[in-house]
């Protein structure tokens, strides 16, 4: 892995491909954890003499979060404490003229990278037009690393490139993982259909020591199991997970020994917690893992080398139905397991309950992306960049 930290940038023109993409909230955007850490990124290569054109995206064309990057340029002033240069506009003369006369220590941000159709292509016109004014390429998101987009794959093919030290640090995570003999999985959320890939890549290579079923995933679980799941029939109807359900009855069937259920459930009757026992689910819809399950999936964690967690396992959102997710955080904070959490509703229960990050091995940033890391898919950016430290020699 070849990290730009590693090597002299002091008057190089580096293009650093970031993810700034932000929610919005009317019509102003809401800095994130992403922008944070790559401001730690934009700090040390400028106090080292480099000259960075970073590169970023916000939205998708047609979306009503797809604008400009001028909010993001305060922004990341702020939050870098530079002055920073923002141009709006790509591979037009005043972007061009813009880079050249780019100094040591200074920072430039260039428009929003997806206002370009060619984009999406893996070698568009914006890396015909920058790649001849610029020395290096960083590519520091795994969060867009899952793309073959021109700002992701297509400068690996002309300059020498290297992995930021956000990129470089979750890759360490993940790859982390691959050493331990067997992972615990906390697998939840609302949606579920990712989890397929990663329970398969595991289980099949035999390197998941357990599965802990939770969030919507367990109420395709159950059901496949043979359970009645109430009301919440309806809810795999609606998000499709009832199209798995033969998928998950073959799971079970092959690794069943492997793959932990709720043996009890918080059911939310009129707005109120009712715990019931997952083979007496009469009405009523799941909204948690019951208290039993979250004790046994503590225990199970407690005895784990190695964690990783990616979903809440309830609607943490309510405070009556936070139960599980909290217990299972708890319990993965205070284990010696190494552990990552993944996707964005578990990072948004980690600051509800108000736990410290730095108490886990390492929180990821991506969603996507870590899905289809852990689901043993490529990365068209990390394999750009592996392509890249073969053709380049430095």
């Amino acid at each position: 892995m070849r990290r730009i930290s590693g090597y002299p940038v002091k008057g190089k023109k580096i293009l650093l491909r970031v993810d700034c993409n932000c929610a919005i909230e009317n019509g102003r955007i809401v800095p994130g954890e992403r922008i944070e850490a790559h401001s730690k990124t934009i700090k040390e290569l400028a106090a080292r003499g480099a000259r960075i054109i970073v590169l970023a995206h916000q939205g998708r064309k047609g979306g009503e979060d797809f604008m400009t990057l001028k909010q993001h340029a305060g922004v990341l002033s702020e939050t870098t404490g530079i002055s920073l240069t923002y141009v709006d506009n790509l591979v037009e003369e005043k972007a061009k003229k813009a880079i050249e006369s780019l100094k040591d220590g200074e920072v430039l941000l260039l428009e929003n990278v997806r206002m370009l159709d060619c984009e999406t292509m893996e070698e568009g016109s914006i890396v015909k037009e920058l790649s001849p004014l610029a020395d290096y390429f960083v590519l520091d998101a795994l969060s867009v690393a899952h793309r073959a987009h021109s700002s992701v794959v297509g400068f690996a093919r002309k300059l020498p490139s290297f992995y930021g030290d956000v990129l470089a640090d979750e890759v360490k995570a993940l790859e982390s993982l691959r050493h331990v003999e067997g992972v615990t999985f906390v697998l939840g959320g609302s949606k579920g259909n990712d989890s397929f890939g990663i329970m398969k890549n595991w289980l099949r290579e035999g390197k998941a020591k357990k599965v802990l079923i939770g969030g919507a995933l367990s109420i395709l679980f159950l059901k496949a199991k043979g359970f009645q799941v109430g009301e919440s029939n309806e809810y795999l109807e609606e998000t499709g997970l009832n199209e798995h359900f033969e998928d998950a009855k073959k799971m079970l069937a092959e690794f069943g020994n492997s793959i932990e259920l709720p043996e009890d459930v918080g059911l939310n009757i009129e707005d109120r917690r009712v715990e019931c026992d997952s083979g007496k689910i009469a009405n009523g819809k799941i909204f948690d893992i019951g208290r039993k399950t979250a004790e046994r999936y503590a225990r199970i964690i407690s005895e784990s080398e190695a964690v990783v967690m990616n979903g809440p396992v309830g609607v943490y959102e309510m405070e009556e139905f936070a139960y599980g997710t909290r217990r299972v955080l708890e319990a993965i904070m205070h284990s010696k397991a190494f552990s990552l959490i993944g996707g964005g509703h578990t990072i948004s229960a980690l600051a509800k309950f108000g736990m410290d990050k730095k108490k886990f091995g390492y929180v990821s940033l991506s969603g996507k992306a870590l899905i289809k890391y852990l689901s043993g898919k490529e990365l068209p950016g990390i394999k750009a960049l592996e392509e890249n430290e073969k053709k380049f020699r430095i």
